[in-house]
């Protein structure tokens, strides 16, 4: 897997943590798999003769000249890929147990006719509903006092983030040219080891010409005014302990160290902060609160006599005719049901009075099979590994694994 890596996603793995777990998970998901198939083709008696074997490599392109088997070739790519024959030979063998495990399994299972008439009907078909609109703005508030708005304060308060305040000394280097690599990482070592003898990062960096940085308190998800401040080392710093120092830290343009200075812990905003934000929302709630009053004395005299005057009638799809908080309510109701939908800025009493079903569409309806034969093989497949699992549960022994990486 890092052979296939640029210099920069290699280093990556090293310096960041989101890197370092991403590469862990991948690598640890393709060797547990491979354990797994690999038991399940010695319980089934599986076995990949070496003739089998000497003809796949055979049929490889990259080892034939004018359509046949080249041994000049098959030798000069091994040589260039740093791979011997009986390297190569375990890896096909590997890749041929596995698909005689797995290669069953990726085969289509055609969806049953009755199971696509009912995905059709029930993605084409539309409805027909009846709705009434009554929108927050068809109602006055009058302006509220300070109490009113430390009431509604008191329910809605606004929490601000915790902050968090760091420093760090910075070695600039050119990374991708080898001389500066070294030369910018033996002078940040020099800076650590003032930095572990007890000086300040101030101090440390002043010592070697290094720049010193102080950034202002920001939040995890807030911006960072700081070019070498990527999220990733937001993240690492929001993982750190007050007055602590990261290790060095191989950053795009040099070498970093990072010392959390102070953790600000999250809080409500005092209400004179917020006094003039409140008064919009307040508005809105008050104006909200009488529209659904409104609705509710509508839906009930509809549930009463079951009918009313000046309402919109329409057919509608899932994805067309309302708004789509609507159309999931009617789509998931009932012939018959009336309810009151909320939408952003308003309320619909809707009434679902009929379903349409819908003429077939044969490329629509084409589609929709590939789509559903697909799905199912993605079931077994995933029913199968799940099956592995229960059968072949892996243990993975972290120290050796955790040595291996390290190297």
């Amino acid at each position: 897997s890092m052979a296939n890596m640029s210099r920069e996603e290699q280093r990556a793995i090293y310096t960041d943590a989101n890197a370092t777990k991403s590469f862990n998970n991948r690598i640890m998901g393709e060797l547990t798999s491979q354990q797994m198939v690999q038991n399940r083709a010695h319980d089934l008696g599986f076995v990949v003769s070496d003739h089998r074997i000497a003809r796949a490599i055979r049929d490889i392109p990259e080892f034939q000249e004018n359509g046949k088997f080249s041994t000049v070739k098959f030798d000069n790519t091994l040589y260039a890929n740093g791979l011997t024959e009986d390297k190569l030979a375990t890896v096909l063998r590997s890749d041929i147990m596995r698909s005689m495990v797995l290669g069953p399994i990726g085969e289509k299972v055609p969806v049953p006719q009755f199971a696509v008439d009912a995905a059709y009907n029930a993605r084409y078909a539309t409805r027909e509903i009846e709705y009434k609109i009554v929108n927050f703005d068809e109602f006055k508030t009058a302006k509220p006092s300070d109490d009113a708005l430390k009431t509604y304060y008191a329910s809605h308060p606004k929490t601000l983030p915790e902050t968090r305040s760091a420093s760090y000394v910075f070695v600039s280097a050119d990374m991708a040219k080898p001389d500066e690599y070294d030369a910018g990482m033996a002078r940040m070592t020099r800076v650590e080891d003032e930095i572990i003898a007890g000086d300040s990062l101030e101090s440390a960096a002043k010592k070697h010409g290094a720049k010193y940085v102080k950034l202002s308190a920001f939040a995890r998800n807030g911006a960072v005014n700081d070019a070498n401040i990527t999220p990733q080392i937001v993240a690492q710093i929001f993982d750190m302990a007050t007055g602590s120092d990261t290790e060095i830290i191989e950053a795009k343009k040099g070498f970093m160290i990072i010392h959390l200075d102070t953790v600000n812990p999250a809080k409500t905003a005092e209400f004179e902060s917020v006094k003039s934000e409140l008064l919009p929302q307040w508005t809105r709630a008050e104006k909200r609160k009488q529209a659904y009053e409104r609705a509710n004395e509508i839906l009930i005299d509809l549930n009463k006599d079951n009918k009313w005057t000046g309402a919109t009638n329409k057919n509608v799809t899932r994805t067309d005719g309302a708004p789509m908080a609507v159309l999931s309510d009617v789509f998931n109701n009932a012939v018959g049901t009336n309810k009151i939908v909320e939408t952003p800025d308003a309320f619909y009493i809707v009434s679902v009075k009929s379903v349409k079903t819908p003429s077939v569409d044969a490329k629509k309806r084409e589609s929709l099979v590939r789509e559903m034969d697909n799905m199912m093989t993605r079931q077994i497949q995933s029913d199968y590994n799940k099956f592995l699992q229960r059968k072949y549960p892996v243990k993975i022994n972290s120290k050796v694994y955790n040595r291996y990486i390290e190297k």
